[in-house]
């Protein structure tokens, strides 16, 4: 054994010094782990040379030899498990050195297509007090066993290699982070998109249809259909189906809660996934397993904690959904049922207003028209039945008769008035205002003004200056069909935080101590619509002296 001077050894240290400068440079975690292992070879010269490598629990999960031919290395197979001398290293965390591999009581031997080894020197590679893993070296080429300075010179590399594997280690986990947030941010987009689409529209069939299309488009995915609740029923019915397969993937289109696999995921609202459409589905069509569909995800959707429907989509892959796939499928099916449900709610909200409104109709036109009919009916009984023994008294009561039919064409024309489908659109208070006036003039033949600023209200709330036009709009109402009014004066003006909004007629008035303001008539839609949006309504009138009414508004929402 040639021992090296102190000036050799020097320039040995410094040579590996210059070649370890580019394992840290080195990014790539296996480029990395193949250059320590073959530089250590070279600097010991070994004929054989491994590297072992840990997970963070110790254990090791990676070997690269360098030496053997891939078909030696096919011969042994599987690599070392970590025992004899390589777990006598892991354990001891220092250097070992040893001249024969046999002679050693720690040696498990080797396995019978295994190279012959002697020597050996084994290294451990610490950052800190992790251990990260281990170079091996057998079989020096001069024959004789691996001197001191070799295994300084190993130490050395090894204390190289530990920041070269933690450098390399740490580079992957941040390509790996950035992966995950650009996927995240693409996810992020692609639910913001069909938010965006969803939100859009309130049509149930519109928004199952724009989910099923993102839904495979952004997904991969080639079917999907979609069953829904009625009015939170317990039977699922198919709504709509999209995707490369024509058919709907069950041979039925009805399914009670808990009944095969779409009313088990409704009764559960879990997700279910199957991996194998070849297995027996219950009440799946053999078409689908037979037109090379393999996956199938069945996602409930859910809102307020109710579930409204079943998302179903197949898919030709051969791997399971990943985690990814079924959170997108998750919160994507969360969007259409929050949204399904903002229909169904918009849809009995519409449905409601119209039972409300046909019930205001009802009692005004029993407490009006229906009550004027019946008096003209009596009127022209009782001149019937005078006309023989009374012709005066007759004739009085078929002029009355006669009033009164006139009287109720005017409410009935008032009626019409009230009932035509005007709407505030826009933002142009001042001018829809006019329009109603001029309506009214023209209905009514009375005298009826406006008086508003030039601005129209510029910047009122678009759910304000509906409310005032509408409060208007009952207002004149009213004075068309019950206040006789020959002249109306409609006024707005405006403070720093209020509108006010003034109809005042001429009409015969009515006494307020009488009046029972109820729900469905005029004047309590009024003080609803100026409560909606903060506000208010007043009511003065008096017989024979007219009625004021007095709404005010905040400007702002």
């Amino acid at each position: 054994m040639t021992l090296l001077t102190k000036e050799q050894l020097e320039e040995r240290l410094v040579a590996l010094h210059r070649a370890s400068l580019g394992l840290v440079r080195e990014l790539s975690l296996d480029s990395v782990l193949e250059r320590i292992v073959t530089l250590a070879r070279e600097e010991v010269d070994a004929s054989y040379a491994a590297l072992g490598v840990f997970d963070d629990d110790g254990e090791l999960v990676n070997f690269i030899p360098v030496g053997m031919s891939k078909e030696e290395a096919r011969a042994i197979g599987q690599f070392p498990m970590g025992k004899g001398l390589l777990g006598a290293l892991r354990d001891e965390r220092k250097a070992l050195r040893i001249a024969n591999i046999m002679q050693d009581e720690r040696s498990v031997g080797f396995p019978s297509p295994h190279p012959f080894m002697t020597s050996f020197l084994g290294v451990p590679i610490l950052l800190g007090e992790q251990s990260l893993g281990q170079i091996y070296l057998t079989n020096k080429r001069d024959g004789l066993e691996f001197t001191e300075e070799d295994q300084r010179v190993i130490e050395t590399l090894a204390a190289y290699a530990a920041v070269a594997i933690n450098n390399a280690r740490m580079y992957e986990a941040l390509l790996a982070r950035d992966e995950a947030l650009g996927q995240r941010n693409e996810d992020l987009a692609l639910l913001n998109d069909i938010a965006t689409a969803l939100t859009n529209t309130l049509e149930v069939d519109e928004i199952l249809e724009k989910t099923l299309d993102r839904v495979l488009a952004y997904l991969g995915i080639q079917a999907g259909e979609i069953y829904l609740r009625e009015d939170g029923g317990k039977e699922l019915q198919l709504a709509m189906h999209r995707g490369e397969f024509s058919e709907a993937f069950f041979t039925r289109e009805r399914f009670q809660m808990g009944e095969g696999l779409i009313g088990s995921v409704a009764m559960s609202g879990k997700p279910c996934c199957m991996e194998n459409l070849n297995k027996d589905v219950r009440h799946l069509r053999a078409n689908v397993a037979a037109a090379g569909f393999r996956l199938m995800a069945c996602i409930p959707l859910s809102a307020r904690g109710e579930v409204v429907g079943v998302m179903c989509v197949v898919s030709y892959a051969r791997c399971a959904f990943s985690e990814r796939q079924m959170n997108l499928l998750n919160s994507i099916a969360a969007w259409a049922a929050i949204t399904i449900e903002n229909a169904n709610l918009q849809r009995q909200a519409r449905r409601l207003a119209v039972l409300e409104e046909r019930e205001r109709i009802g009692m005004d036109l029993h407490d009006g028209i229906i009550q004027s009919i019946y008096a003209v009916g009596l009127a022209l009984d009782y001149a019937r039945m005078a006309i023989d023994e009374d012709p005066k008294q007759s004739r009085v009561k078929i002029e009355q008769a006669i009033d009164g039919l006139n009287k109720t064409i005017r409410d009935i024309r008032a009626y019409i008035l009230d009932l035509r489908p005007r709407e505030f659109v826009g933002s142009d208070l001042r001018d829809s205002l006019q329009r109603l006036i001029d309506e009214f003039r023209i209905n009514t033949l009375a005298d009826a003004t406006l008086v508003c600023p030039e601005d129209g209200i510029v910047g009122l709330p678009i759910s304000h200056a509906t409310a005032l036009f509408h409060i208007c709009q009952e207002a004149l109402a009213n004075v068309a069909k019950h206040s006789q009014a020959r002249r109306v004066d409609v006024r707005i003006w405006t403070s720093r935080d209020r509108v006010l909004l003034e109809v005042a007629d001429n009409g015969m008035g009515f006494d307020l101590r009488k009046m029972s303001v109820t729900l469905g008539h005029g004047l309590s839609n009024m003080h609803v619509r100026a409560r909606k949006v903060g506000g208010d309504v007043e009511i003065t009138s008096a017989p024979g002296e007219g009625t004021t009414v007095l709404a005010w508004l905040p400007r702002r929402a």
